[in-house]
């Protein structure tokens, strides 16, 4: 072995060491084994909710590959027909799109304000965002409580949406705010000479610049409102409640109903999985930004 070859294999990291030992075939079939373990979960939920209660009593999910008469749509039927559940998904798309698209915006906002505008205590305050990040949100459950009631907002979808964006603004702000602190000033500056002013070049120089990131803080967004169960359960209407409340609701009053729990877990979990695999390449794009800036 010479020396520069030394050099190099010393330089190497560890998991670069044991796929070039190992092979990248044997690495291959280990990530695919492990990627087939975490899909183990959600292959069981689906073949679930295509059977019928009597057979998912009786025997488990895997008995459909050996018998696939079991499978129907009968669930999927009986979860149409009920309309709470249908206007519980309904209701909780009400509390995402709006509550993802005002953290958007605003942290957009607040983050270019905090990475390229001069005002006084700039620092002080984006420190105080940062230390809003590890406030967590039980500490707020029962003052935010006390506060939605005074004002007719409690157990209301605005009360619910108005928590989600104040929560989801720090971490919106803090990662905008140093994504867009990366641009290069030399191309500010140019726009600047153009004419542009500040909203001009905001709307578009910087937002464009910042999709990547953008998409992965809707993304973040959408999921944490989508699967809540905490804050709905607390400050959502008890009479319209999101689709995680509803299947809770579900499961302590008919704890047999497992022809429309099923099924309509799988359909909550597909909703947000249809929104990342359509963003996936901006959200990889943002990951992979960060992480070389």
């Amino acid at each position: 072995m010479t020396t520069a070859e030394g050099v190099v294999r010393a330089r190497q990291s560890l998991p670069a060491r044991i796929a070039a030992r190992t092979g990248g075939g044997v690495l291959r079939i280990a990530l695919v084994l492990i990627g087939l373990l975490w899909l183990t979960p959600t292959v069981g939920l689906l073949l679930s909710s295509l059977r019928s209660p009597q057979d998912i009593a009786e025997t488990g999910w895997w008995t459909v590959f050996t018998e696939p008469a079991q499978l129907t749509w009968a669930s999927y039927g009986a979860l149409l027909d009920n309309a709470k559940v249908m206007d519980s998904l309904l209701i909780t798309a009400l509390i995402t799109v709006p509550a993802t698209v005002l953290v958007v915006v605003i942290g957009a906002l607040a983050g270019y304000a905090f990475a390229w505008m001069d005002f006084p205590g700039r620092d002080g305050w984006f420190m105080v965002v940062v230390g809003l990040l590890v406030v967590p949100v039980q500490v707020a459950l029962i003052p935010v409580a006390k506060l939605f009631g005074a004002i007719g907002l409690f157990e209301t979808t605005p009360g619910v949406i108005l928590f989600h964006t104040a929560f989801g603004l720090p971490f919106a702000v803090f990662l905008l705010r140093n994504f867009f602190a990366e641009i290069p000033r030399e191309l500010l500056e140019a726009a600047r000479l153009d004419g542009a002013n500040e909203l001009r070049l905001f709307t578009r120089v910087v937002l464009p610049l910042g999709g990547p990131a953008i998409a992965s803080l809707s993304i973040f967004q959408f999921l944490w409102v989508w699967n809540d169960l905490l804050v709905a359960l607390i400050f959502a209407d008890s009479g319209s409640p999101p689709i995680t409340v509803a299947l809770q609701q579900e499961v302590r009053q008919f704890g047999n109903n497992i022809d429309v729990l099923a099924p309509g877990a799988f359909l909550s979990m597909v909703i947000p999985l249809v929104v990342f695999f359509a963003f996936q390449r901006q959200f990889v794009s943002g990951v992979m930004a960060g992480a070389v800036k």
